[in-house]
């Protein structure tokens, strides 16, 4: 399960990245709730937030994808870390500092955007060149983990704090936990990292990226359903703040608790995936749907307590999809298109909150329940409509059609394991 620690760069990178992303999610869970303060507890105020700091995806994330390809990831991923930080420790001091207003935390969300967006592409391809293609599925389960052990962390840690001695140092906190990040990349042995060449500066390189993947049936499948699926189901950061102050009449902790139990969800489903050799699109598929049927489940739950319960199982269908996603598309592509691939993976994956955003933060003035309840609707219908397609296709074989085909070739029964297309 835990392979590619053996690794001494990526266990360098692995150590450094897990002090970041407990800074990251206290930041969150902050951040939100100084939205909530300064805006008079409006989620259309925390609509627009998540809108700012994720629209920059909408134009970056691609051209980070062309960068990864183009220069040094590990010497790009040092600036572009340290700027995430300033970020951190510019909202910090302004929150302690007791000048916050509205418009600085929408102004430094969209520059925290600019940054994030740009970096997320060059990290994610940065993976494979530390640990080689054999061991990817497993750093890429291992990186599950590790995010969503800091999503435990954090949101408990944040929620406490809050209370205790208000937001700002929470900022403070996440800009010095970047030098941990800063330092393992700094550390690492540049001769150990297996690097492919980087692709010479030429006209056309971002197009030539979305060519590539118009081109790829099973590419073009696997992000249409995460497009959908991130945008429309997956907007707990938003919409757990909603139901535990406006329909549960919660506090910060009452937040951090239900951002806790998602992410004990989500960390089980991160320890599953690691140990699979390869991604499997009946695995893909069938961890939608269910996605879908548990988020809507959640939503109608009567109380914090049982709505909090059914956050651990969204979480494992939630980080099953989404890993076996994230390694279906790195183990598709050809090394010289992996940036670019998944900077155009992460603009599906991020790009449609500046869109979901606002109108799950619309449906949360009406009924604080509405995003969760139709962000699984969503989820749910698009899937079982891919998978249908699918299905007619041939790209996904009926049980019993699979079966006969299988004892036809004298072969005991086994699981797809192939791509679509």
């Amino acid at each position: 399960m835990f392979g590619s620690l053996g690794i001494h760069n990526y266990r360098l990178y692995a150590s450094g990245q897990i002090i970041s992303l407990v800074g990251v999610w206290m930041q969150r869970v902050a951040q939100d709730w100084l939205v909530l303060e300064l805006s008079n507890g409006s989620p259309m105020a925390l609509g627009i937030a998540a809108s700012l700091q994720f629209l920059p995806v909408l134009l970056l994330s691609m051209w980070g994808g062309v960068l990864a390809d183009r220069m040094d990831k590990r010497k790009l991923l040092l600036w572009l870390e340290s700027a995430l930080g300033l970020c951190a420790l510019a909202l910090g001091l302004l929150d302690v500092t007791g000048v916050v207003e509205l418009w600085h935390v929408y102004l430094l969300c969209l520059l925290l955007g600019a940054f994030s967006a740009v970096e997320t592409p060059v990290r994610q391809s940065f993976v494979v060149e530390m640990v080689g293609r054999d061991s990817l599925t497993n750093a890429v389960a291992i990186n599950s983990m590790m995010f969503n052990l800091a999503r435990i962390i954090g949101p408990a840690i944040a929620g406490v704090t809050i209370v205790a001695i208000g937001t700002g140092w929470v900022f403070l906190a996440n800009a010095i936990s970047f030098v941990g990040v800063v330092g393992g990349i700094w550390l690492m042995r540049t001769s150990q990292l297996l690097r492919s060449d980087p692709v010479p500066r030429e006209k056309g390189q971002l197009l030539s990226g979305l060519r590539y993947v118009r081109s790829r049936p099973d590419l073009l499948t696997v992000m249409l359903l995460v497009f959908f699926i991130a945008t429309f189901g997956m907007n707990f950061y938003m919409t757990l703040a909603i139901v535990a102050r406006n329909v549960f009449g919660g506090d910060a902790d009452a937040y951090g608790l239900l951002s806790t139990l998602i992410a004990v969800g989500t960390l089980a489903g991160a320890a599953l995936a690691a140990r699979r050799k390869t991604p499997r699109m009946t695995v893909f598929i069938g961890s939608g749907i269910v996605f879908g049927l548990l988020e809507i489940i959640s939503g109608l739950m009567p109380t914090m307590l049982l709505t909090g319960l059914m956050m651990i199982p969204v979480g494992v269908a939630m980080m099953t999809f989404t890993t076996t996603a994230n390694a279906t598309i790195q183990l598709a592509v050809e090394p010289e298109m992996r940036g670019r691939v998944m900077g155009i993976y992460m603009l599906v994956f991020l790009g449609g909150n500046p869109v979901g955003g606002p109108l799950m933060g619309w449906l949360g003035e009406i009924n604080g329940r509405a995003p969760i309840i139709i962000g699984g609707a969503v989820s749910m219908v698009v899937t079982i409509t891919a998978w249908i397609i699918l299905m007619r296709r041939g790209d996904i074989a009926k049980p019993r059609l699979r079966r006969r085909k299988q004892a036809e070739a004298g072969s005991a029964p086994q699981e797809r394991a192939e791509l679509p297309g």
